[in-house]
């Protein structure tokens, strides 16, 4: 690493001093940057295919990128789905999450709401984006295969900073608690 010991040492503590405050007092955890792996990796997709992912719960599209404790992805081939396969990704926020797309190969991912910090990261990574969707997962990829989607262009969710928001208690395409969808 090019670094002393003494600096290890400290970005060692400094780590430590994180970890023990977000567990001690309830604080969300966020790693982004660096070269990391998450769990729940899927195999090599194949060369002339495509890869969409949907944020997943219950069968339907999740209404909150960055919450979501699972994404489902499917394999496609010619306009029809060879394999999906679902991944728990632990709810573990909108930059592991879409690092977890780009290692896995994601090219198109179907959501809800999702934040403004999420759009960015999601067009840096070249990771093309539908949100304000909802409906069954399979239904919803179906209908992108073949040129059907309803999705909104633009959907933001702003209540990041609130901190009595669930959003699973609503649609966040919905204006309730800051999220807002527009045409």
């Amino acid at each position: 690493m090019d670094i002393s010991r003494t600096t290890v040492t400290e970005i060692y503590e400094s780590a430590r001093e994180k970890i023990a405050d977000c567990i001690v007092n309830g604080k969300i955890l966020q790693i982004f940057g660096g070269d990391y792996r998450l769990y729940g990796m899927i195999p090599e997709k194949g060369e002339h295919s495509m890869r969409v992912a949907v944020t997943y719960e219950n069968g339907n599209v999740f209404q909150h990128f960055g919450h979501t404790q699972y994404i489902k992805i499917y394999d496609v081939d010619n306009k029809e789905i060879i394999k999906d396969t679902i991944i728990d990704v632990a709810g573990n926020g909108h930059g592991a999450i879409a690092t977890l797309l780009k290692e896995n190969n994601v090219d198109e991912l179907i959501c809800g709401g999702i934040g403004g910090g999420a759009i960015e990261t999601l067009n840096n990574l070249n990771i093309k984006f539908y949100a304000g969707v909802s409906g069954k997962a399979d239904d919803v990829v179906n209908a992108l295969l073949h040129d059907s989607l309803e999705y909104k262009d633009n959907v933001t969710c702003n209540h990041h900073e609130s901190e009595n928001h669930n959003c699973n208690s609503h649609n966040c395409n919905e204006d309730k608690h800051g999220c807002s969808s527009n045409h």
